[in-house]
């Protein structure tokens, strides 16, 4: 696994050892980012949150290619110190938050994000009540955007009114869902 684009563009990651985490594939995660390099809300400067990190490539590759700060939830120790000697090998620990948190019960978010990137484990069903306690702790912030990965076949549907599914795009295996956020 690798930062696909960006300044650490071909840099190695780490991955969690065993079969907790699924990372990311890098063909999606290259085309993950490619929308957002070209979308609204801007990545350049942005405030992103990194819900299910695992390794945290998705947030890496935020920060490589131009995130303000990453804040990274997690509930599992090891991959929290795989996200952590990642960013630390990177030199991109002072643009990071780790927190052990599980993002279906986050706290009171101190600065909300205009990125959310949520990666749950495949068929969990932790991707609706993980947004609906984000956004209700403070973590979305207005006209932010959304984007769940989900397994191809796997039903996904807005569960906030309001906030619609934008776009869905399949890479094999992983279907991503953008809903785009309005106002508070």
């Amino acid at each position: 696994m690798r930062i696909v684009a960006g300044r650490h563009r071909g840099r190695v990651l780490l991955a969690p050892a065993g079969q907790s985490t699924r990372p990311t594939a890098d063909r999606v995660r290259e085309a993950l980012f490619n929308i957002l390099m070209h979308g609204d809300p801007p990545l350049a400067e942005a405030m992103v949150l990194d819900a299910f990190a695992g390794s945290g490539a998705l947030g890496l590759e935020a920060l490589s290619r131009g995130a303000g700060h990453v804040t990274f939830m997690e509930t599992d120790g090891t991959a929290m110190a795989t996200i952590y000697g990642n960013a630390k090998k990177l030199d991109e620990v002072d643009q990071t938050t780790v927190l052990r948190v599980d993002a279906t019960a986050p706290p009171k978010a101190k600065q909300a994000c205009r990125i959310i990137l949520m990666d749950p484990p495949y068929k969990s069903g932790l991707g609706k009540p993980a947004l609906i306690a984000l956004h209700a702790q403070g973590w979305i912030a207005p006209h932010a955007l959304a984007v769940i990965e989900v397994a191809a076949g796997e039903a996904f549907a807005s569960p906030i009114k309001g906030v619609p599914i934008v776009d869905e795009r399949s890479y094999g295996a992983a279907r991503l869902v953008f809903l785009r956020f309005g106002e508070a």
